[in-house]
């Protein structure tokens, strides 16, 4: 979030593979939501919300309510109807903005869009993951590109936000071909993008696939840099990019649960970080010009130009040659400005 912008408030309500075809390669939807398989309802999602808005953090001018973990429009119609019927009293009272969900691309339904929008849904983020047939197919997503691209058309016509989640190091992916991705969702101009880099989590084809040696995944270099990069053009072309990283849960964090892959707990933090360093770089002193410097940023930026331990710290040292004797934060600089002292 950028400027004085508070972040929403979301209540999370995990239906883990409900509406799904089949499972793809990667997905372990129990693992990672810490929630176990089971048929969710409409008396449960009325107790979840009740225990939401207890929180002492929960503002309605902020909060909404989101169904994650399976796809949603592919529950039939009924199934559909208790769980926005049972979100409706608590719109009705004011205290949510509206619902978001997380379908396929291949599962949209004129009727069920039209009670989802009826019912207060007004975010709709579709797991695209790849633009790529060839990665999609080896993924086992069992929908295509097009049906990606007539998605997003048929969502936003319709009136709703649209979400795109895409997901770089799946099988047959490169850096080439993720970039290649995101340039097609830049055509498509969602309203904003997730970015999940593929993990191994045990119990998955993926998993037994690495196991095997028939998979590689992306180092954690490697994949902050796909996600920094991509993160920029989608930003540049006004889409936001609203998650970096899958989010932990208990049991993903398990020992031995995630086999290998780019896991870091502050993933998008990395990925931000180099983000400013790229944008910073051309203001810092060639190299050699001084024996030592300091830094003055705006005050919010302090923790990206740091970075994580320190070592946006060390990038500089690396960069200038100079010893980094301090580092400032002044509110009345912009955001991205670097002023470098001479010490």
């Amino acid at each position: 979030m950028s400027g004085g912008r508070k972040k929403p408030f979301i209540v999370p309500i995990f239906i883990p593979n409900q509406g799904c075809p089949h499972r793809c390669v990667f997905c372990e939807q129990e693992k990672i939501t810490a929630e176990q398989k089971g048929h969710v309802d409409g008396e449960r999602v009325v107790r979840i919300i009740k225990t939401a808005i207890k929180s002492p953090r929960f503002d309605p001018a902020l909060a909404e309510i989101a169904f994650y973990g399976g796809t949603f429009a592919n529950l039939n119609y009924r199934t559909i109807e208790e769980l926005l019927g049972a979100v409706s009293p608590f719109l009705k009272k004011g205290l949510f903005t509206g619902i978001r969900v997380s379908t396929r691309p291949d599962s949209l339904d004129t009727d069920k869009l039209a009670l989802m929008k009826r019912r207060g849904v007004k975010t709709v983020e579709l797991g695209v993951q790849s633009m790529n047939d060839d990665v999609l197919s080896q993924s086992e997503r069992g929908h295509s590109a097009q049906e990606s691209e007539k998605a997003v058309a048929l969502l936003k016509n319709l009136g709703f936000q649209v979400g795109v989640q895409l997901m770089p190091g799946l099988p047959g992916d490169s850096h080439a071909i993720f970039l290649s991705t995101v340039e097609k969702v830049v055509m498509l101009q969602p309203h904003m993008v997730r970015l999940y880099p593929a993990l191994v989590i045990k119990g998955t084809a993926l998993g037994r696939m690495y196991e095997k040696g028939e998979y590689i995944p992306l180092g954690l270099p490697e994949a902050v840099e796909i996600c920094a990069e991509s993160s920029r053009k989608l930003e540049d072309a006004g889409i936001p990019v609203i998650r970096i990283g899958l989010m932990s849960s208990p049991t993903l964090l398990m020992e031995g649960q995630i086999l290998a892959g780019p896991w870091h707990t502050a993933f998008g933090f990395l990925v931000r970080s180099r983000m400013y360093r790229k944008g910073i770089a051309s203001q810092l002193p060639a190299r050699g010009h001084l024996e030592k410097l300091g830094v003055r940023v705006r005050d919010r930026d302090v923790p990206l130009l740091r970075g994580y331990r320190n070592e946006g710290i060390q990038w500089i040292s690396m960069v200038t040659g100079a010893e980094v004797a301090g580092v400032e934060g002044d509110p009345s600089l912009p955001p991205g400005r670097v002023e470098v002292i001479e010490k």
